[in-house]
């Protein structure tokens, strides 16, 4: 039974399908179109799962939605009704919205696909639940859900025990853990929906200094982990922006214009809201444990794509083991409404994988063939040369130990935010300079952003720890959803640091200073020889090189982009920006060989604000 699942109309656009409880293939709209949170109905990214599977829409048993627009339309007219006579302008500019697009997905779907059955719409929050329980490798858990809204829940609380995903309680919007840190991410100067790992990046440098006057001003949180947000401070729920006058009074300015310098204020505030989430986390964690008496979590929702609070949930929370979906945000709530009509609607029984979990180190996307890429290659008369499997690995593992910068384009395209290892931009962490390179003249992004380690999973113990304590000799972390800390025989960090904010980026004493951020934290993706043998290999080869089994791995994408999806945007990315190789499957290419590369467009103009 194929069952094909969809998210459209909000953030990421996205397409899902599964057979018989076995996810087939996944991808977001945003990779095939070029338009980063691309938000259009995912008609590419459906006619790329159906074309992986062989089959035509005909053939499609179950088409699913992601949530509920009905019952959302009424939470948007219940808050507008209740706010008059304020957002006269914000209520106009949705209605031609809802009016016209989200309403009629039903109708989108027939015409766009041919469809003639019926589509099922399970809530947005249960789709989250699903796609953080089902793919797991956990028999029960508990899972928690957290983001800005779906249609009235914001932070919900869930239990799959004895067969049965049950809900066990919820926080309601406008109270939201989600929309009080895209606030500050607002506030902060960066795009909310997309920077709120830009203001996680950033905390590291300030100090929580306003944790106590958001607590006393901005949200008024309790011991079991309810709140609710004072919201005389917030304009979310009416207007154009996050925040309004009082916000910006509490904390004396207006919001930081995007661009422009970020102050210690930015980093003391972006330090302050990540304590205040991790505090709330915990408490609802600890509360979700002691209701379920379980001691497996699983998480989901945007929220749960903060790898800080992850990791010290993980270290210092009251569960034991805890799985996190690498797609949380909206996409992978295609998948979970796709595996809650399987298993919930049609009680369909699962057993759990023996392996890490079922979702296949989320690789789920699009794949060329060398032949594929030899055809584009030779088409285009692009010099390269090729590498047997084993040969490219010793290859690449020498030319990174010189300090070059690769792109590695190989296997199937990632399904969710992060570079798990098929679409990245590798580079050397022992390289002092390598981590304001990367930043400055490839990703053309802030030069305080923080860069991800890969390690091999069998060395991961060696070089990375959790507050202190070593990783268990079976640890997973293979979505890049955990940060965790440089053990001290390989980095040190001065407690007693006199210096602030940015400077503290060219005091960082560490073996791999290119992937260890100022605190000493690194957001860490342990590699399987399962899941992703070749990236596996490339480790093992560069570890035999220079005795580090870890490397610099970050999207393949410039600021503001998509990460690639053909080896045609590979290409012109890697033309676009200072690295010094590619790897396409088999076939490396050096950028000193290559032809002129010509510009049709303002390419950075057009992205650098995203």
């Amino acid at each position: 039974m194929y069952i094909l699942g969809i998210s459209a109309f909000y953030h990421d656009s996205a397409a899902c399908l599964i057979s018989n409880g076995e996810i087939i293939a996944a991808a977001q709209e945003e990779r095939f179109t070029r338009k980063k949170h691309d938000q259009s109905f995912p008609k590419n990214a459906i006619d790329f799962c159906l074309e992986q599977a062989g089959i035509d829409i005909n053939q499609v048993d179950q088409v699913t939605y992601y949530e509920q627009p009905k019952v959302k339309f009424q939470r948007i007219i219940k808050t507008y009704i209740s706010e008059v006579p304020k957002g006269y302008s914000s209520f106009l500019r949705a209605m031609r919205l809802w009016v016209f697009d989200k309403l009629w997905i039903k109708r989108y779907i027939k015409k766009y696909l041919g469809y003639s059955g019926k589509v099922y719409f399970s809530a947005h929050h249960e789709s989250h639940a699903a796609s953080a329980f089902y793919p797991s490798p956990f028999s029960e858990s508990a899972i928690l859900v957290m983001d800005g809204v779906g249609e009235w829940d914001t932070t919900s609380m869930w239990e799959h025990k004895e067969g049965k995903l049950k809900k066990k309680g919820s926080i309601r919007f406008p109270h939201s853990i989600g929309l009080l840190y895209s606030a500050f991410t607002y506030y902060t100067g960066f795009k909310v929906n997309s920077g709120e790992y830009k203001l996680m990046g950033l905390a590291p440098y300030g100090k929580p200094i306003y944790k106590q006057v958001i607590l006393d001003h901005l949200v008024d949180l309790k011991e079991d982990g309810s709140f609710k947000l004072v919201m005389d401070y917030f304009n979310y729920t009416t207007g154009f922006t996050m925040t309004n006058k009082k916000f910006h009074n509490l904390f004396g300015r207006a919001p930081r214009k995007p661009e422009s310098k970020i102050t210690q204020l930015d980093m003391d505030l972006a330090a302050s809201v990540q304590a205040v989430t991790e505090e709330i986390v915990f408490r609802i964690a600890t509360y979700l444990q002691q209701k379920t008496n379980l001691n497996n979590l699983c998480l989901a929702g945007g929220v749960a794509l903060n790898c800080v609070s992850n990791g010290k949930l993980l270290m210092n929370g009251p569960f034991e083991n805890i799985w996190i979906q690498p797609a949380a945000g909206d996409a992978g709530g295609a998948l979970g409404s796709a595996y809650h009509y399987w298993y919930s609607k049609l009680g369909k029984k699962r057993t759990p994988t023996t392996s890490m979990d079922n979702q296949k180190g989320s690789l789920l996307g699009t794949d060329y063939s060398n032949q594929n890429i030899e055809n584009y290659l030779n088409n285009n008369d692009f010099p390269y040369t090729y590498h047997e499997r084993k040969d490219l690995s010793k290859e690449v593992a020498k030319l990174l130990s010189q300090e070059n910068v690769i792109g590695w384009f190989n296997g199937k395209m990632e399904f969710g935010p992060r570079a798990l290892g098929s679409r990245s931009i590798l580079g050397d962490p022992r390289s002092p300079k390598m981590q304001k390179q990367m930043n400055l003249k490839i990703k053309f992004r802030e030069s305080f952003r923080p860069f991800a380690p890969i390690v091999l999973a069998d060395k991961a113990k060696d070089w990375f720890n959790f507050n202190g304590k070593e990783l268990k000799e079976e640890f997973n972390s293979p979505y890049m959803l955990l940060v965790g800390e440089v053990n001290s025989s390989k980095v040190k960090i001065e407690t007693e640091n006199k210096l602030n904010g940015f400077e503290r980026l060219d005091n960082i004493d560490s073996l791999i200073p290119a992937v260890t951020h100022v605190n000493g934290s690194a957001r860490l993706q342990t590699v399987h020889q399962e899941t992703n043998s070749d990236l596996y290999d490339l480790l093992k080869s560069f570890d035999e090189k220079t005795g580090c089994p870890v490397l610099i791995n970050t999207s393949f994408n410039v600021r503001g982009e998509p990460i690639v999806e053909s080896p045609e945007d590979a290409y012109r990315c890697f033309m676009r920006t200072d690295m010094d190789f590619l790897i396409l499957g088999n076939f490396l290419l050096n950028k000193k060989n290559q032809p002129v590369y010509v510009e049709t467009k303002d390419w950075l103009n057009e992205f650098k604000l995203d």
